[in-house]
């Protein structure tokens, strides 16, 4: 019965995240929010990407956000499309495995112009802990964990 409920558990977990991954792509850009000392920090981000059931972005080791995820890995993303805003606040996990890195790189082949799997900069989190909520002007907002 525990692995039943289990298994249930991970096949809701994962139709939450490809909703979200849905959502992200289609908005094309969503916003990445993340705090530098007292100081929030906000910026466009493009890449959203399951792999091995997790919610991944990208980005580079050299760049602000990466030091600022490392010493508060507490982050926020929004994104707006047709009248309707997802925000996704959690936890970003480094995942340094090589695979981790070229599945994104694979699944979004524009970066590869910047990136490798094996350049020393590409870096990949996933999200934990994670509280999607869904809202709009004309709904109450929905809020799922995954």
């Amino acid at each position: 019965m525990l692995f039943k409920i289990n298994n249930y558990k991970r096949r809701q977990e994962a139709c939450i995240m490809e909703r979200v991954v849905q959502f992200l792509k289609e908005a094309e850009t969503y916003y990445l929010a993340t705090v530098e000392g007292d100081q929030p920090r906000v910026r466009p981000f493009g890449t959203a990407h399951i792999f091995e059931g997790k919610l991944y972005i990208q980005t580079g080791k050299v760049k602000d956000v990466s030091k600022q995820i490392h010493v508060n890995p507490k982050v926020e993303v929004c994104a707006f499309k047709n009248g309707e805003w997802l925000r996704v606040a959690g936890e970003l996990v480094e995942d340094d495995r090589r695979e981790a890195r070229q599945s994104m790189l694979d699944a979004y082949p524009s970066l590869q112009n910047m990136y490798s799997a094996d350049d020393g900069n590409t870096e990949v989190f996933y999200f934990t802990n994670a509280t999607a909520t869904f809202s709009s002007f004309v709904h109450e907002p929905e809020v799922v964990k995954f």
